[in-house]
């Protein structure tokens, strides 16, 4: 393990975040098919999104190499080293997009945050950034936070 973790081992990590508009839960193989359909009808619009716009992903891959990144995810939420939580509908199992929480590599953070929603869903990019800001600061041990969009360093 490094000798700086990323969250404390006595941290109970949340399992979850539950919001009038959206569920998170932590993303993994499970959710292959649904994440896969939802990233891929949203390129364009997860490119315009605050901390997408000049990364590298989402470009195009299989469903099988789509699972493989889920299962990296999955393994990183494991080892504590990386949180992704994946967009639910509220009342229902559909993909709305994703949260990836990791530390900051340049270390000028404590955590580096991400968000995306599908293009049909674009009225929740700024719920769902506040939302996740919020419990960032009121439900994890980070200080300072970089999160797109979301004018908020702790």
């Amino acid at each position: 393990m490094a000798a700086n973790p990323f969250v404390p081992a006595d941290f109970r990590v949340p399992d979850s975040l539950v919001r009038p508009q959206f569920r998170l839960e932590p993303l993994g193989p499970e959710h292959n098919e649904r994440d896969y359909a939802a990233w891929t009808s949203s390129v364009e619009h997860i490119h315009a999104s605050p901390g997408f716009e000049s990364s590298r992903w989402p470009y195009e891959m299989t469903l099988e190499e789509n699972l493989g990144d889920l299962e990296g995810h999955a393994r990183d939420f494991v080892e504590r080293t990386g949180f992704t939580y994946t967009v639910l509908e509220p009342d229902a199992d559909d993909v709305v997009g994703c949260v990836y929480i990791y530390p900051d590599r340049d270390g000028d953070f404590d955590a580096r945050v991400r968000s995306w929603v599908r293009a049909d869903r674009a009225v929740l990019d700024l719920p769902l950034r506040r939302a996740v800001g919020d419990w960032l600061a009121e439900s994890w041990p980070f200080e300072r936070v970089d999160y797109a969009g979301l004018d908020r360093a702790g």
